[in-house]
């Protein structure tokens, strides 16, 4: 939840960014590298106290294919919600992206070999009411509805990457956590650059540099939206497993909502506060049923000491 509430302050992040003078791929591009930089550190001082880093080279081929299908889709899940939120609304694209818990459940019926618990769906579909009310909220009549089929299509996308996502996650066991946070985003910073390359839109990284206003707004992004929330997630499926996760994550977009409320004056209805206690009481649910992650966490001793 900590992890989901760090990644909800990406929207308003974006949004004064963007007043800022900073475009989609140059916030994403610096949101990863500062999170990839903080992570690296994180990685370099725990040395000698938890588990070592693993050689690459020695890391099993089933492994190392799990990590670069992450890697693949935490590229397209934020290239696709980029696009989606240039050619619809924003609650539109987040109604379509947060389907993902749904998916993740379906996939460990499969992949696990088990339904969820009744506990596990009481709270997802608490969880999707609480978000989609939370959302909803956010929808202007006045200002008109635009549904784009293509925009929609890579909302819809963007949350089958994260089920990717979250579902290899336990494909690349023999890589502490740490370290594949840390890979993972410097894959991502790495790729934004090219594809900026590839796009001409090189201008866009540089941005800063010319304007010194947005750096606030992007090691903000960096390391509370990326480095740290990016490390306590993949923490977090590794003891409570994907679905907990996922249902728990929803309360993602009750945070922005509240916080766009608080800084960017955007209205906060009975309707949305409503939204968000469900979502709350969703996770309360999930605390109080018995667990169904799948035993203890793969690998104990790479989940950071407090402090």
């Amino acid at each position: 939840m900590v992890a989901a509430v760090c990644f909800g302050t990406l929207g308003p992040l974006s949004r004064m960014a963007y007043d800022a003078g900073m475009t989609p791929i140059g916030f994403a591009t610096w949101r990863a590298l500062f999170g990839a930089i903080l992570l690296a550190v994180v990685l370099l001082a725990s040395q000698g106290r938890r588990r070592p880093m693993i050689d690459p080279r020695s890391i099993p081929r089933r492994d190392l294919a799990a990590l670069g299908l992450a890697a693949a889709a935490g590229i397209v899940l934020n290239l696709a919600v980029f696009i989606a939120f240039q050619r619809i609304t924003i609650a539109l694209a987040l109604l379509a992206f947060y389907t993902y818990p749904a998916m993740v459940a379906a996939v460990a019926i499969v992949i696990e070999r088990r339904r969820p618990s009744p506990a596990e769906m009481l709270a997802l579909a608490l969880a999707l009411i609480g978000m989609t009310l939370v959302v909803a909220g956010q929808l202007d009549p006045a200002a008109g509805l635009v549904v784009d089929g293509l925009g929609l299509g890579l909302a819809l996308l963007a949350g089958v990457a994260q089920t990717v996502y979250i579902t290899t996650n336990r494909g690349y066991a023999a890589v502490p956590t740490e370290q594949a946070a840390t890979i993972l985003l410097w894959i991502a910073a790495i790729a934004f650059v090219l594809i900026a390359a590839a796009t001409g839109s090189l201008d866009s990284i540089y941005e800063p540099f010319r304007n010194p206003a947005v750096w606030p707004f992007l090691l903000m992004a960096g390391l509370l939206g990326a480095g740290l929330p990016s490390l306590l997630f993949l923490v977090a499926i590794q003891f409570i497993g994907p679905v907990r996760t996922g249902i728990l994550a929803m309360i993602e977009p009750v945070t922005g909502t509240v916080l766009a409320a608080i800084f960017l004056g955007e209205t906060l209805g009975p309707i949305q506060v409503l939204g968000g206690t469900l979502v709350i009481v969703a996770g309360i649910v999930l605390q109080r049923a018995p667990s169904h992650a799948g035993g203890p966490p793969t690998h104990p001793t790479q989940v950071p000491a407090p402090g």
